[in-house]
């Protein structure tokens, strides 16, 4: 069973935009749309602290190694900014967006097998910084 996510609203909006210029066969485009679809949309403001949104800086487990790693979850156009950084349009990146502290997924791991990866920390987020028209 999936965990429940909870997105801002001008999160939905624009990652809406981003999956409409997308092709219609997209998987991970037609996969953030399912999440979209079953998402609590809030305001940014009234975002709880310990949520991933787009821009946020996470710190996440993989489970069965010692391996804990940090990114930062990024809209396409801002890759090349962010040397930490994971595309909203990759697997794990439409994973983790609208995870709280706590929840674990699985993440689909290129040779085909299925991590579970436990999101320990939300580093930054620009909700909780005051950051909502970023």
């Amino acid at each position: 069973m999936k965990p429940q996510i909870t997105i801002s609203s001008l999160d939905a909006e624009r990652l809406e935009d981003l999956i409409g210029a997308l092709r219609p066969d997209d998987a991970t485009g037609q996969a953030l749309l399912d999440e979209l679809a079953r998402a609590d949309i809030v305001a940014p403001e009234d975002m709880p602290s310990d949520v991933v949104t787009m821009h946020s800086t996470v710190r996440f487990a993989i489970a069965g190694s010692d391996e804990v790693r940090s990114l930062t979850l990024a809209y396409p156009k801002d890759m090349a900014q962010l040397p930490d950084g994971i595309s909203i349009l990759s697997p794990i990146g439409a994973a983790l967006l609208g995870l709280s502290v706590g929840d674990t997924i699985d993440w689909p791991h290129p040779d085909g097998q299925l991590l579970k990866v436990r999101l320990l920390e939300v580093l930054y987020q620009p909700e909780r910084a005051g950051e909502y028209f970023r």
